[in-house]
Formats: C-alpha cells, sequence, structure tokens
C-alpha cells in the first residue's frame, strides 16, 4: 500500500508540476517529455518518445514509448512494445501488448488488464477495492462516533439558547405560529438576498472583510440558529399537545425538538423546510426588534359641556 500511495502521489505531482502540459479532446501526439493530460480524447505516445506522466479520462492512449505513470479513468489504454513504469486502471481498461515492460507496479480500482503472455510486469498488480471495502468498514464506527457527537452538540446548543435566549426564541416561535406563511417567506428572501448582498459587499475593497467574514461566519451561524428554532418549535408543540409546554426556557421543547428533527431530517427537505422557517422567523423577530416603536398616540380627553355654566352655588 505504502508503494501504491507513493505512485498516486507521483502522478499528483507529475500532473501538478510538470510542464508543459496538454488538456485535449482531439488526437495528442507528444514528442517531448512532459505530463500529457487527455480528457475525451486520444493521446499517442510513438515508439521512441519518453513522457513523464499520461492521464486519460474517459478517453483512450496508444503508448509505444516511454512512460512514468500511465492513469487510465473510465477510458482505455493500449501499451505496445511500451516500458511503462507506474500504471493506475480506474473503472477503465489497459492492454498490455507484446513487448510491453510495466517495471513498477499496477493498480486497479474497478478497472481491467488485460495482459499478452509477452508482456512483462516486475511489480505487483493490487486491486483496491478490496481495500476500499474495508476502509469503508473500519470507518463505520467512526462516522457513527461524529454522527452522535454532533448531534450532541446540537442538544447543548438548544440548552443554551434556552437558558440565555429564551425570550427571543418564544418570539421566533410566536411567528412561525401566527405568520407561517410570512415567516416561509422572510427565510426564502433571507436565504436568497443575504449571500448576494455579502458577495457584493466583498467585492469592495472596504467591505471585503466584512462580507467574508457574514459569509464564512455569519450565514451558517445564522442557519444553525434557525434549525435550532425551529426544532424548540416542534419541541414546544409536540409537549403543547400533551398539555406540558414550559412556561419560561424550554429545555425539554430544546432537547426533543433536536432529536425528533435530527431523525426527521434523514427524510429530504425536511431540515432545509425547517431551517427556512427558523431562519424566517430569527429575522423577523430582529427587524422587529430593530425597528423603531412607532409613536404612542395622544391621550383622549374628552370634551366638556359647552358654552357658560354659573359656578354651583356654596354654603356659607
Amino acid at each position: 500500500m505504502r508503494r501504491l500511495f507513493a505512485v498516486a502521489a507521483t502522478v499528483a505531482i507529475l500532473i501538478l508540476a510538470l510542464a508543459p502540459a496538454a488538456l485535449a479532446a482531439d488526437t495528442v501526439s507528444w514528442t517531448g517529455r512532459g505530463a500529457v493530460i487527455s480528457v475525451d480524447g486520444t493521446v499517442d505516445v510513438p515508439a521512441g518518445q519518453t513522457v513523464d506522466a499520461v492521464v486519460v479520462v474517459n478517453g483512450t492512449a496508444t503508448v509505444e514509448g516511454t512512460v512514468n505513470s500511465v492513469v487510465v479513468v473510465h477510458g482505455t489504454a493500449t501499451l505496445t512494445g511500451a516500458s511503462v513504469h507506474n500504471l493506475v486502471v480506474a473503472d477503465g481498461t489497459a492492454n498490455l501488448g507484446p513487448g510491453t515492460t510495466v517495471t513498477g507496479d499496477i493498480a486497479t480500482l474497478r478497472g481491467d488488464v488485460l495482459r499478452d503472455p509477452s508482456a512483462v510486469v516486475t511489480g505487483r498488480t493490487t486491486s483496491l477495492d478490496a481495500n476500499l471495502a474495508a476502509l469503508a468498514f473500519a470507518l463505520i464506527p467512526v462516522l457513527i462516533v461524529v454522527w452522535v457527537g454532533v448531534y450532541l452538540a446540537m442538544v447543548v446548543a438548544g440548552l443554551v439558547l434556552a437558558a440565555f435566549g429564551a425570550r427571543q426564541t418564544r418570539a421566533a416561535e410566536d411567528l412561525i405560529t401566527r405568520k407561517p406563511g410570512q415567516t416561509l417567506a422572510a427565510g426564502l428572501v433571507a436565504t436568497i438576498a443575504l449571500p448576494v448582498a455579502f458577495g457584493l459587499l466583498t467585492a469592495t475593497v472596504i467591505g471585503a472583510p466584512i462580507g467574508l467574514a457574514m459569509l464564512l461566519v455569519g450565514l451558517p451561524l445564522l442557519a444553525f440558529v434557525g434549525w435550532l428554532v425551529a426544532a424548540v418549535w416542534v419541541g414546544d408543540w409536540l409537549l403543547g399537545r400533551r398539555g406540558t409546554r414550559e412556561a419560561e426556557h424550554p429545555y425539554r421543547a430544546s432537547v426533543l425538538g433536536v432529536v425528533v428533527l435530527a431523525v426527521a431530517g434523514i427524510l429530504p427537505f425536511v431540515s432545509a423546510i425547517a431551517t427556512l422557517f427558523g431562519v424566517g422567523a430569527v429575522v423577523l423577530a430582529a427587524w422587529s426588534g430593530f425597528r423603531p416603536d412607532a409613536p404612542a398616540p395622544a391621550p383622549v380627553i374628552p370634551a366638556g359641556p359647552t358654552g357658560w355654566t354659573e359656578p354651583y352655588p356654596t354654603a356659607g
């Protein structure tokens, strides 16, 4: 495996560092050193020519000269009388014709290598399919631990929101309940307008730091808080159906809502729709908080009787 990783690293370095390189959709005949990259095309390395790397993606390669590394991705490579050090075939086919010599290793990933009896391979031929399957199986416990850790962190975040932002959370929940259409529309508008606005701000010299900070930190934080608000609303709705809705800090609602919404988020679009409602509620609640209060109406003083009236007589 160490040698295979070395092969992959060598090919990547050759692709990125060596020059010149050719990206082709037509037939390319290479007559000098460098890296040849063909996408949806063909590559021809004639006999007597030396190339550092040949990469074929969804195309064909005919190699009769000397190549250090050949990479075939969803394509076909035909080697006849060629000298190749390393060969990598992913979802493709490599034909090792007569007189071909592979001095290094051959690695395949859902690929086929057809070898002529006179072709010589001095290294190892390794299939990466089994290695990837073993890696995926080994990663399952790690993914489960990461998944549980992420949702535990979300439960903690919901409890923090319930502890320090109960009033704001209740205000946002009330908007979802009383004005669902307006809240969803606000979430859609904010999801589209805010990235565009901050992207335009990033294009300016003065506003670039603010725009980048909002795009990279502010908007993801807004989406996360919106999701938490929606989760608390779900928890409150479920508790309210049982008559156990909390009056002040929604601790139980936050835990219950996060768990329920996380499980329901497995279904398509559930988390996205919940986030839109939550973001809309947060935006509307924030707008209501920053909007200046309307002036209080002048007190109405009832009018007295019209005309002149004599004072009441007094005793004495």
